[in-house]
């Protein structure tokens, strides 16, 4: 098992450090996942069978022909037949609502359905602007994934400030923002989404818990944010009329499209909450209606078939690299916990700690400098929800709130932290030193606030 631990943390520094080595995380990702199950099952399959006891003895009483094979190829099928099936379910529930959510998005961003919200902004001045940028991106954040929030937020600014250090602060902010907002959510940011799937949070509780904690945790870096740029007149964005005509959908068209993509995506958690199907059903369905009135739409248009935004065009566009990280950081994360590592790593960390609040606020932390997905889904394999009434661990319970807040807005306190900051980062070609300098301290001011604010609410 050891081995094991050793890979994972090798692969961990790997991902952490994909820039400098040049080798997408993904493929780290999906090596370290092979390897790991690959050593678990040929050469300590029986930790699997210790691990989970009770399942091991349900599994051989339902396939009581299997007895009859040696010891070491039975624990070698509960793995492969019993427990890499059961975690690959939760896996691509994961996925699954990954891909529908993307491709409504890219739906949404492919017909400009973006544009017609920056038009809407009417800034008088550069301090009101940023509050205005400030308030889109949390707002948006929390339906679209952080990615397209910075990615829209930053190109509407760079058409608006031309400074680029006053740009900078504008840019520093939308990252806050962006991942604060992401994670009252339950389908905002990504380690919400995984939480939320696996059922350690339901939606309402979540939004009720962590929402004024979120919002404190943004307006407390944007309060000092203002003094850090001159209170000058702006002018609104330029848009061409120009674009305007080439682009083969009205407005009109366009804006049903817009509104049809964030109603279906706030649809989820009431088709879930009405069904009690997984949210992916429910992302699946919104995006196969999505898809029939978009077919119908075109069909009624005598354009090129090139310039027609289809869904089986556009999903070829959505970031596979992403969702081929999550399944190999996933299955590595589940390779350590059917070893029964996790759960070691936990009744460890719970005896030595004694206090969940620190153990939630030190993963926020530490998501500012390694990725928060697999930070998050080691917190879950490490602390099953549990079903004892009281205890921290139950299904909406304390700890769960806390880990979605400080995973989702931790990841700001430096630039490399979240996708958001990395994007950001490259968009805009901020210095880690300069972001490191003046948001930083802001962003954890923020963090800090909201902590306190989710102490003192519950």
């Amino acid at each position: 098992m050891s081995a094991m631990l050793l890979i994972f943390v090798f692969g961990y520094i790997c991902i952490a450090m994909e820039h400098r080595i040049k080798i997408d995380k993904a493929a780290i990702a999906l090596v370290m996942s092979g390897l790991m199950w690959a050593l678990l099952i040929v050469v300590v399959p029986q930790s699997a069978a210790n691990a989970h006891a009770t399942a091991f003895q349900e599994f051989l009483e339902m396939n009581p022909f299997i007895r009859s094979l040696g010891q070491e190829e039975i624990w070698q099928r509960f793995i492969t037949d019993f427990l890499l099936i059961e975690y690959m379910g939760d896996i691509s529930s994961t996925l699954f609502f990954l891909i529908g959510a993307m491709t409504i998005v890219e739906l949404i961003d492919a017909h400009r359905g973006f544009d017609i919200l920056t038009d809407k902004i009417k800034p008088g001045s550069k301090r009101k602007l940023l509050v205005i940028i400030v308030i889109m991106a949390f707002c948006m954040s929390a339906v679209l994934d952080n990615l397209t929030t910075s990615i829209v937020m930053v190109t509407l600014v760079r058409k608006i400030v031309a400074n680029y250090k006053e740009r900078w602060v504008f840019a520093g902010m939308i990252i806050i923002s962006a991942n604060s907002g992401g994670a009252w959510s339950p389908i905002g940011d990504i380690t919400t989404i995984m939480l939320w799937i696996k059922g350690t949070l339901s939606s309402w509780p979540l939004i009720k818990s962590i929402l004024l904690p979120s919002i404190v945790s943004t307006a407390v870096p944007l309060f000092f944010a203002t003094r850090l740029i001159k209170d000058e007149p702006v002018k609104s964005p330029n848009h061409p009329k120009a674009h305007e005509k080439e682009f083969p959908l009205s407005r009109k068209e366009r804006k049903i499209i817009l509104v049809m993509g964030i109603a279906s995506l706030l649809s989820v958690p009431v088709f879930k909450y009405v069904t009690s199907l997984p949210p992916f059903a429910g992302v699946m369905t919104a995006l196969g209606i999505m898809w029939i009135y978009t077919e119908i739409l075109y069909s009624k248009i005598k354009i090129n078939e090139s310039a027609k935004n289809r869904v089986t065009k556009l999903i070829k566009r959505i970031d596979t690299t992403t969702i081929l990280f999550f399944l190999g950081i996933l299955l590595s994360v589940m390779s350590l916990q059917a070893s029964g590592i996790l759960g070691q790593a936990g009744a460890f960390l719970d005896h030595k700690l004694a206090n969940s609040n620190l153990m939630a606020l030190s993963i926020g932390v530490l998501s500012s400098i390694v990725d928060n997905v697999p930070l998050v889904a080691v917190a879950m394999g490490m602390f099953p929800v549990s079903s004892a009434v009281g205890t921290e661990f139950l299904m909406d319970g304390n700890f769960w709130h806390l880990l979605a807040f400080c995973a989702g807005t931790g990841g700001s306190l430096l630039i490399i932290g979240s996708a958001a900051g990395v994007v950001v980062m490259g968009l805009e070609k901020i210095s880690f030193g300069w972001y490191f300098k003046n948001i930083s301290l802001l962003a954890f001011i923020g963090y800090i606030s909201g902590a306190l604010v989710f102490f003192l609410m519950n």
